[in-house]
Formats: C-alpha cells, sequence, structure tokens
C-alpha cells in the first residue's frame, strides 16, 4: 500500500513541475471585419502567403512562437524563420514585424486594423479580437 500512495504521490508531483503549454489565440483588431479565421487562413498570413493582413510576430527564442508555428503552420519556427528568408531575398513579402511579447502583439494589434498576431489566452482583454485558437 505505501508503494502504491508513493507513486501516486511521485506522479502528482510530476504533474506540477511539467511546464504547462500556453493556450495560444490569434488576434486581430477589434475593427477587422474577420470573426474567426481557419488555421489555414491563420497559416497563410504567417506564412508570406496572404498579405491582406500583416502578421506581427513574437520574439524568435519564445516558447510561444514555437508553439504557435507548430501548431498553426506544421513547422518549427526555423523553417518559417528560412520560409520568409527565402521571400525576402527574393522581393515577394517582408518579414513579418517582431515584438517582445504578447503585450506588445497586443499593443500592435489594436494600433493597426490590418494586423493579425499570436497572444497566450490568458492576455486576452477589449484591445484584441480572438479569431482562432491554436489546437
Amino acid at each position: 500500500m505505501n508503494k502504491i500512495l508513493a507513486s501516486l504521490f511521485a506522479v502528482a508531483a510530476l504533474g506540477a513541475v511539467a511546464p504547462a503549454m500556453a493556450e495560444v489565440v490569434v488576434v486581430v483588431n477589434p475593427k477587422a471585419a474577420e470573426a474567426t479565421m481557419s488555421k489555414e487562413q491563420v497559416a497563410q498570413f504567417f506564412l508570406g502567403k496572404s498579405s491582406s493582413m500583416t502578421p506581427i510576430d513574437q520574439a524568435d527564442a519564445s516558447a510561444i512562437r514555437t508553439e504557435f508555428y507548430k501548431k498553426v503552420a506544421d513547422k518549427d519556427a526555423a523553417q518559417a524563420k528560412a520560409l520568409w528568408s527565402k521571400l525576402v531575398f527574393t522581393g515577394k513579402a517582408t518579414m513579418p514585424k517582431e515584438v517582445a511579447d504578447s503585450a506588445a502583439v497586443k499593443a500592435a494589434v489594436a494600433a493597426n486594423p490590418k494586423a493579425i498576431g499570436y497572444i497566450d489566452k490568458s492576455a486576452v482583454d477589449g484591445s484584441v479580437k480572438v479569431v482562432y485558437t491554436a489546437q
């Protein structure tokens, strides 16, 4: 019985120590016409396939950026960066604006009706509108 209890406590302790992944949401300006978007639509903006909205990226080494690209574009951050480098080199696009964190993304999106960004769900407030939740 003691071994069973010790095992249960060990599992509970591991669960408490494991980092919780942030729930990533895609946000736009509240005045934007879009109410919802599909994963594919969001990926188009962040992979340079559509220029109708201006993508706002989080810091290069941030965990939320890694998670966003994995869940939305099915790419790791390095693959996305390589794709953008090619687009920039060939003159087909300009790199997304990169900002420090979710607060900076919210500020950029709130200031530009054509901007689109991603933040931690816990950072959502009235300054932005959620159009997609990364799964």
